[in-house]
C-alpha cells in the first residue's frame, strides 16, 4: 500500500478544503481507512474514519457537522471534506488504513500515508 494524502493548504477561518488520499497499489477497497491529525505541540488524534463500504462513518466530536468523509472505490480514494473552519483545525493530516473493514478511533491501523498540511488564517 502507498497512501498519498493532498489537498491541505491555506484557508481562513469559515472556509473549506478539500483532502484527498489515494492508494496508488489499490489495495484498501475492503479496509476500513480514517484521517487523523496532528497539531504541533500535540498528539496525533482520531479525526474521521469510513468503513470498507462507505456504509459507515465515525467523527471526533470537535468536528462532527463540519467534516464530510467519504470515498470511491472505483477510484481508490477516501476524501475529507473540511467546511467551516477553526483556527484549532490547523494540523498535518495523515490518512491511515485499518486493519479491518471499519475504521474507528480505537480501531488498528497498519498502513499511514505522508501527511498533508492544513493552516486557517484569519
Amino acid at each position: 500500500v502507498q497512501l498519498q494524502a493532498s489537498g491541505g493548504g491555506l484557508a481562513q477561518a469559515g472556509g473549506s478544503l478539500r483532502l484527498t488520499c489515494t492508494d496508488s497499489r489499490r489495495t484498501f477497497t475492503n479496509n476500513g481507512v480514517a484521517w487523523f491529525r496532528q497539531a504541533p505541540g500535540k498528539q496525533r488524534e482520531f479525526v474521521a474514519g469510513i468503513s470498507w463500504n462507505g456504509g459507515v462513518q465515525n467523527y471526533a466530536e470537535s468536528v462532527n457537522g463540519r467534516f464530510t468523509i467519504s470515498r470511491d472505490n472505483a477510484k481508490n480514494t477516501v476524501y475529507l471534506q473540511l467546511n467551516s473552519l477553526r483556527f484549532e483545525d490547523a494540523a498535518i493530516y495523515y490518512c491511515a488504513v485499518a486493519l479491518k473493514s471499519f475504521a474507528g478511533q480505537d480501531s488498528l491501523y497498519r498502513y499511514w500515508g505522508q501527511g498533508t498540511l492544513v493552516t486557517v488564517s484569519s
